[in-house]
């Protein structure tokens, strides 16, 4: 792919362009990009880049201080880390503002596509504006499921300075009507033109093949259709569904939609997690959650030493603190840090000696994953060297030569997933094993997996396994699995958990707060993340309407998707 800072330049001259009323202005200049030379293509890429890798200051403080966090796969609150783990679980205007001014800031870089693309546009190109809409729908599914009711219908109106926040249900039925409506368009299409009219290598998501862009789309439209059923009023799911199974899904490893990373490109303009770990050190580092690891190692997963690197071992000495509740609550603490190690197969040596307390375990050898959530008060027990960190190529570093993690934009995995919950629920017919095998293996190849140990796994681990059990058991081991193949997409992860209540340790929060941090929400489990300061200053009125309908302006509010 090349690099987005190769193409960004000639964006930049080209949105100068776009705002002139005539677009034949730009002959007047001798120099400049001529019409016939000039096309929509260079104004998909920013939006693209931008959704799922924006700048640091975002991408630092919601995809990672909260959806990787909540999702329960990143931790904080290591003895070197700058927060313990309650991190994001206490309110912080400043972290949450960045969240919300990223989302809600996002849509006019899209819109200004959407508009040069539409009919009547400066590139009207229906291919296009199709495309344009699916990626409108990919963006207000993960703006409406982080904060709940938002602006939406009304949004991008010159004429409606104040729009009005939508409800969820209503965002849903929108993101399907623009879905249809685009793969409609797109019909038996396979490119959006000729020449410049391609979208070619400037869709970094699916290098300008319109097919995969409408299987993606009907992907989309499965899982938000699924994730609808049982709400309160829902009236279209169903339909919906099986609309969705009647028509092409993303379908086998090479359907997986990765983003290939830039690996030069300024932490600025677009970041990876790298830009956050390399630049700071262990102190911005993070852990893996126990609840993943322990599926992984206790499942036998191939895929763990491609997630995580194993825990680094050592042996250190833990001090009781002089006097206090530290003092008292020492030997619990240090017992329970014991219990993690030894849960996880972890042979501990441990040595007490007065108020001193020595602990090790075996270099480079264990798969340990940290419990989520830890409080400041038994951080300093919390060492970085007994738990697992990411693999090495999700945090590399950038103009080193080395390979990035691509960003998980949509899997083909998560339609077979999506598939057997649907059999299993008894929507549609089919083999449930079947496509619930299908997606383990999309997920497995995603991360290189090969396929004598994918077979292996699921011939011999009844977490692949829903031939037996009850309708609850296959629908849990589903969403596990969905959960998991969803590593490094907090949003969707986090989502997952939301409205399928599993990982069902993770789902239930937290309740002995001599260990955990109960944040705002006295320990349960996070179900939003509260609106910004500038939707209550700039849109205010319309704002205390939706939290009217919605309920409280809290992390532990129920959105509508995940409401029984």
């Amino acid at each position: 792919m090349k690099p987005y800072k190769i193409i960004l330049p000639l964006i930049f001259l080209l949105a100068l362009v776009g705002c002139t009323k005539n677009f034949e202005d730009i002959n007047k200049d001798p120099n400049a990009i001529t019409a016939d030379e000039a096309s929509a293509r260079y104004f998909i890429t920013v939006p693209q880049f931008k959704l799922f890798a924006p700048d640091r200051y975002p991408y630092w403080r919601i995809h990672l201080i909260h959806c990787d966090r909540f999702a329960g796969q990143f931790l904080f609150g290591h003895n070197y880390s700058w927060w313990n783990d309650g991190l994001g679980y206490s309110y912080n205007s400043a972290y949450t503002d960045a969240g919300w001014d990223f989302l809600a800031g996002y849509f006019g870089q899209l819109d200004n596509f959407l508009k040069l693309t539409a009919p009547g546009g400066d590139f009207e190109n229906e291919y296009m504006y199709a495309v344009g809409l699916i990626m409108k729908g990919m963006y207000y599914q993960m703006y409406t499921d982080v904060f709940g009711e938002i602006p939406y219908s009304e949004a991008g109106d010159p004429d409606i300075l104040l729009p009005k926040f939508d409800t969820q249900m209503d965002i849903y039925k929108g993101i399907i009507a623009d879905l249809d409506a685009a793969m409609a368009t797109i019909g038996s299409a396979t490119r959006t033109g000729d020449g410049v009219d391609d979208l070619g290598v400037n869709d970094i998501y699916c290098q300008g093949d319109l097919q995969q862009w409408k299987r993606m789309a009907n992907t989309l439209k499965l899982r938000i259709a699924m994730r609808a059923l049982g709400a309160p009023g829902n009236d279209f799911s169903t339909n919906a569904i099986a609309q969705a199974l009647g028509a092409p899904l993303l379908s086998g490893a090479s359907d997986n939609i990765l983003m290939e990373k830039d690996n030069v490109i300024s932490q600025w303009t677009s970041a990876a997690y790298s830009d956050v770990w390399q630049n700071f050190g262990d102190a911005a580092g993070w852990t893996l959650g126990k609840e993943l690891v322990d599926y992984m190692r206790d499942n036998n997963d191939p895929r763990l030493p491609k997630y995580a690197k194993p825990a680094k071992g050592g042996t250190f000495t833990f001090v009781r603190p002089a006097s206090g509740s530290d003092y008292d609550l020492f030997p619990k603490r240090v017992d329970y840090m014991e219990q993690v190690l030894t849960d996880a197969g972890a042979v501990v040596t441990r040595v007490d000696n007065g108020d001193q307390v020595t602990m090790g375990i075996e270099a480079n050898k264990y798969y340990i994953g940290q419990p989520v959530r830890l409080n400041g008060f038994i951080k300093p027990l919390v060492r970085m060297e007994f738990f697992c960190t990411p693999a090495d190529e999700i945090y590399a570093k950038k103009g080193t030569g080395q390979k990035i993690r691509e960003e998980l934009v949509m899997s083909s995995a998560e339609a077979s997933f999506l598939k057997a919950e649907a059999i299993v629920r008894g929507l549609t017919g089919g083999n449930a094993q079947a496509e619930f095998e299908a997606g383990i293996t999309s997920a497995m190849k995603l991360w290189g997996v090969a396929d004598g140990a994918i077979a292996t796994y699921i011939a011999d681990e009844d977490l692949a396994d829903i031939t037996g059990g009850t309708t609850d058991e296959k629908l849990e081991k589903i969403a596990v699995q969905r959960w998991i193949a969803a590593y490094t997409d907090g949003f969707e992860a986090w989502a997952i958990v939301r409205k399928t209540g599993y990982p069902a340790s993770l789902a239930a929060g937290v309740a002995d707060f001599d260990i955990y941090a109960p944040g705002d929400i006295n320990g349960v489990y996070p179900e939003r993340l509260k609106y910004g300061t500038s939707a209550y200053s700039q849109n205010g009125a319309n704002l205390n309407i939706a939290i009217g309908r919605q309920g409280p302006d809290d992390m532990d509010t129920k959105l509508w998707f995940s409401k029984p």
